[in-house]
């Protein structure tokens, strides 16, 4: 059974909220031969599969897209190229493509969003990689203050956003180069920090690894690093930090709403 398939029967009496319940959380998946689709992630975890979109072929990527979309009403993928953009849009025209984070996504237009988080990038050219974090965590429901270009080369304009910094129940720190801001940030919030080195540099950054190192090797506390690039690891692990801060249930529901 599809989720709104479960949800209709819900509706009408045929299947109790408990045995609902039941099949949603049990371990199961739709066999496509090319993919294996885990129908039950967002009952387990809270949090819908996503698609790593570069390179699918055109047909998979189109059923799985499909699939997905049936089974929630919303797709988003990530590290997508303009063919693959164009060759969803001609069956799905309300998708939606952002070039700079490689985001393809059909979203809910009445999604609620809660908490917030902080995205903050060293420089611009960082800010591909911080696009993938906040686009990520507002798809899953987080508000997103994005503030870019405040590197450690000129630390007045940090300073100048830092009373929104310190209000975030997370921070994303997102930078190339040496990877400084992630240590700067650890020493001035007293949330969890996210650091998210990027592979922007001259040949010594050796393509982010000069700024993961310098993030994994920190003296500051309180941050946790992702991969080279992962914008989305960061986007995903700071909304379940974000929806913990502010009282929400794993699927993000706060407390008054839970009963809705």
């Amino acid at each position: 059974m599809t989720l709104q398939e479960i949800l209709e029967s819900v509706k009408s009496g045929s299947v109790s909220v408990e045995e609902a319940e039941r099949i949603l959380k049990k371990e199961s998946y739709e066999e496509m031969g090319y993919a294996k689709l885990d129908t039950s992630r967002k009952a387990r975890t809270g949090f819908a599969e996503v698609i790593y979109c570069s390179n699918k072929a055109d047909e998979h990527l189109l059923n799985i897209f499909e699939r997905l979309y049936r089974e929630d009403g919303e797709v988003f993928g990530t590290r997508a190229s303009q063919h693959q953009y164009e060759l969803v849009k001609e069956k799905f025209p309300e998708v939606e493509y952002d070039p700079i984070s490689r985001i393809l996504k059909v979203e809910k237009k009445d999604k609620k969003r809660i908490g917030k988080i902080a995205v903050c990038s060293a420089g611009t050219a960082d800010i591909p990689v911080a696009e993938e974090a906040a686009q990520t965590a507002e798809y899953f429901g987080t508000n997103v203050e994005r503030i870019y270009d405040v590197g450690v080369s000129g630390m007045h304009r940090l300073f100048s956003r830092l009373e929104t910094i310190q209000s975030a129940n997370c921070v994303i720190a997102v930078a190339g180069m040496e990877g400084a801001l992630a240590s700067v940030m650890g020493g001035l919030v007293s949330r969890p920090v996210i650091a998210v080195p990027t592979s922007v540099g001259y040949g010594a950054s050796m393509h982010g690894l000069s700024a993961l190192l310098t993030m994994i090797n920190s003296c500051a506390n309180g941050i946790a690093v992702v991969n080279i690039d992962n914008g989305y690891g960061a986007g995903y692990l700071a909304t379940q930090i974000n929806r913990l801060a502010a009282g929400a249930d794993e699927k993000g529901n706060l407390p008054a709403e839970k009963g809705k």
